[in-house]
């Protein structure tokens, strides 16, 4: 098995995008109104104009005009690590990427370092294989435990299994998916404008794979060259990884200039940081302490009303009662355009959380919830760490093999690096479910539209029960504010928006609309 090149393709773009910017840009100072992009070139005046204003705004920092470009990209051949660590770190993209919650993954579809050789790429392959054996393996071991859960749940299917394997198959490739590794191929569309495309090139050597990423951006880049060189041309180069402050950091820390993996450092970081979480997904941190009050008088700002005329009580459900703000109950999530729903903009809350990789990659979707997610060899002890789904805790059997393959996959991972494996390539043997240890914030309007989301049924398992732990603490905190979320069935229906299930044949099995968050419980 040798290394794929990345398959990068810019499937449409916006014509002209470098003279759009800067039309956009003189438009802002234009007494004649709006210019289009073709009036950047009708004379030689309007040309020297132009190219003026285009290093003036760029010299300024004035690069909003360099977001009206959209580039519509779509890649294979890229990893899950390179999609989680770059592409998704950040809120100024949109992606559609394939499930591998839903989508079996095939076999030999691994990303394989270009510059990997000798014992290193064979150590490399057989860890990559030994992980791609479990996953296959364990998709088969757990089908009648899964089978045997979902007719639990689903109890009058239980009566035509055979009409339902194609659910329970999905539900066996969800919870098997922990067992792979991170270098696992992906593919995708991803949609960013001409500002975030700068910053790519710009960060493009930067961690955690720099490597991979140089081989991404350098396609996107060359696509968009071709489409048009003014915009590529004045792009600023590329910081090599040895002035990123993340770099320097490690070498300075380290006194010897060495990047080598430290397990030590990290074993010291990982008991500090599970100290306190108490085998919780998600913990609650920092929270203002008058966030009730301002929450209200941010409701009556809005309104233009004194305290004498609604109170503290008044103007919270008045914003937060799915009955009197119809839009918390609508799937387009328009909130933000709403502006009594905005008054949930000036509460904040901070929270350490503990999940899998492979949660984590569908959390960090979320990007108005923004979190520091780390440098993810830093917190490799050396030692087996990974997160467990429920299901697998339920039943002895998977439970051991599970461990006992988790084993197996850290053993080949250390004999890589134990031969001098870089960390940038064996952070891709790390499997689906390494834990990630890192904090995260979010004004309350993002974090109401995440919750009732992820308190879903049928939301990935561990952002549901980490989304559980942080409306429990909430609750504990300020319980006039946490009573009005629960999951989306339930605002639909103080709502009264039918059906309350906005699922449709996904339905989860379970009257989630009739339960307490306290009983908010499931193992598939």
């Amino acid at each position: 098995m040798d290394h794929q090149k990345p398959i990068v393709q810019l499937l449409d773009a916006t014509r002209e995008p470098f003279n759009l910017a800067i039309a956009s840009a003189r438009t802002c100072y234009s007494s004649k109104g709006i210019l289009l992009p073709e009036d950047m070139i009708r004379t030689e005046k309007s040309l020297e104009i132009r190219d003026k204003v285009a290093k003036s705004t760029k010299k300024a920092g004035h690069l909003t005009t360099r977001q009206h470009p959209h580039f519509i990209f779509t890649l294979d051949k890229v990893s899950r690590q390179f999609v989680w660590s770059f592409l998704h770190s950040h809120p100024y993209y949109n992606s559609e990427q394939v499930s591998q919650r839903y989508v079996e993954v095939k076999k030999e579809n691994y990303y394989i370092p270009p510059t990997l050789s000798g014992e290193l790429k064979d150590l490399y392959l057989e860890a990559v294989e030994y992980a791609s054996n479990a996953y296959f393996e364990y998709v088969e071991l757990l089908h009648p435990f899964i089978q045997d859960e979902y007719f639990l749940v689903y109890k009058a299917r239980a009566n035509y299994p055979e009409k339902w394997q194609q659910p329970i198959k999905k539900k066996c490739l969800e919870v098997a998916r922990y067992l792979l590794p991170l270098g696992t191929y992906t593919y995708l569309y991803h949609s960013v404008n001409g500002l975030t495309l700068h910053r790519y090139h710009r960060l493009m050597n930067s961690f955690d794979v720099p490597e991979e990423q140089r081989l991404v951006v350098e396609e996107m880049i060359e696509k968009v060259k071709e489409l048009d060189p003014l915009y590529v041309d004045e792009m600023d180069d590329p910081i090599p990884l040895e002035e990123t402050a993340e770099y320097q950091f490690f070498r300075d820390f380290y006194q010897d200039g060495s990047l080598e993996y430290r397990p030590e450092a990290a074993k010291n970081f990982v008991r500090e940081f599970d100290e306190d979480m108490d085998n919780r997904y998600s913990r609650l941190v920092s929270y203002p302490s008058n966030g009730p009050e301002v929450l209200a008088a941010s409701v009556r700002s809005v309104l233009g009303l004194s305290k004498s005329s609604m109170n503290d009580e008044e103007a919270i459900r008045m914003v937060m009662d799915p009955s009197k703000n119809k839009h918390l109950t609508s799937t387009l999530n328009e909130t933000t355009m709403s502006p009594l729903s905005r008054a949930m903009f000036n509460v904040h809350y901070s929270f350490k959380k503990r999940i899998s990789h492979s949660a984590d990659s569908q959390d960090q979707r979320h990007r108005m919830v923004p979190g520091s997610r780390p440098v993810l060899m830093s917190q490799y002890t050396g030692m087996p760490d990974y997160i467990v789904p429920k299901v697998v805790l339920k039943y002895p059997q998977l439970e051991e093999t599970y461990r006992r393959r988790m084993d197996g996959i850290f053993k080949h991972l250390n004999r890589f690096i134990d031969a001098g494996g870089k960390p940038e390539h064996a952070s891709y043997l790390l499997p689906n479910a390494f834990p990630i240890r890192f904090y995260e914030s979010g004004d309350l309007l993002n974090l109401h539209h995440k919750w009732r989301a992820r308190t879903c049924y049928n939301a990935q398992e561990e952002i549901f029960q980490a989304s559980v732990n942080e409306l429990v603490d909430l609750a504990k905190v300020q319980p006039e504010i946490a009573k009005w979320i629960k999951a989306p069935c339930w605002i639909r229906l103080q709502g009264d928006i039918k059906p309350y299930c906005p699922e449709g044949d996904h339905f989860c099995g379970t009257q989630v609309w009739k339960r307490e968050l306290s009983d908010y419980d499931r193992t598939l």
